[in-house]
């Protein structure tokens, strides 16, 4: 096992707040559709998010390629690099959190900010302890999906959400999103059931809590996405068939 100092993880995590705050500013400089000017704040979020959501996917997809080991011990087993990578993805969620906090009322905002608090404790308590890392670079394998989803709601803002990209990408999303964030949560509350002697009792809590919470916003987010991209779209389709 490789662990990060005190001091790198508050390095690592203190530099991505910043960095993700500069590739926000650097969105204010690019041009954007017309459509989205109305919610200029909106769309440069959604653009830093994606940005986050593309790093992470390959990051957490290179941590289990080059040390395959962790896969089979996600508590105490890990390298630096998958250390620095839950260090950089909580300095994101700060920067996302204080973001949304700045900018959106609280009645808008307040699903993302608790779920950002969750993900902030859980991996704030695997950073410090050391422990749980390849736990939480599971966890961030969901991020493949986010590339997606949030590709999902930039067509959208840029009233494309009836061309070939838009069905293309929603088709991907769905299954991405039943992989990659259904089918991994399902895993990681299987194994934190089948290893629940093994982890102390605070640790255990924290994920189960976690866990419980993260399972029932992406089964809600499932359903308005399947109802948005398919269901409607069918009736729709229905519809004109009937008129023909």
């Amino acid at each position: 096992m490789s662990a990060m100092e005190l001091s790198s993880v508050i390095l690592t995590t203190g530099s991505s707040v910043v960095f993700f705050r500069l590739v926000n500013t650097g969105f204010r400089k690019l041009p954007m559709p017309e459509s989205a000017c109305r919610n200029a704040w909106k769309w440069r979020n959604i653009s830093t998010s994606i940005v986050h959501s593309f790093i992470t996917a390959i990051w957490a997809v290179a941590c289990f390629f080059l040390h395959p080991q962790m896969a089979e011990d996600l508590m105490e087993t890990h390298s630096v690099f998958s250390h620095a990578l839950v260090s950089f993805s909580i300095g994101y969620f700060i920067y996302d959190f204080l973001d949304m906090l700045e900018n959106q009322k609280l009645t808008q905002a307040w699903e993302l900010l608790f779920h950002h608090i969750v993900v902030i404790a859980c991996f704030g308590f695997s950073v410090m302890s050391s422990r749980y890392i390849g736990f939480a670079v599971v966890a961030l394998l969901v991020e493949i999906n986010s590339v997606f989803l949030h590709l999902r709601q930039m067509l959208r803002m840029a009233n494309n959400a009836a061309g070939t990209l838009y069905r293309v990408n929603s088709i991907i999303n769905l299954g991405t999103y039943v992989v990659f964030r259904i089918n991994t949560l399902a895993w990681m509350t299987r194994w934190l059931v089948l290893n629940r002697d093994n982890v102390p009792l605070l640790a255990y809590t924290l994920g189960s809590v976690g866990m419980a919470i993260m399972t029932c916003m992406n089964i809600v987010l499932f359903c308005r996405l399947l109802r948005s991209d398919f269901l409607k779209s069918s009736a729709r389709e229905t519809k004109k068939e009937k008129e023909m």
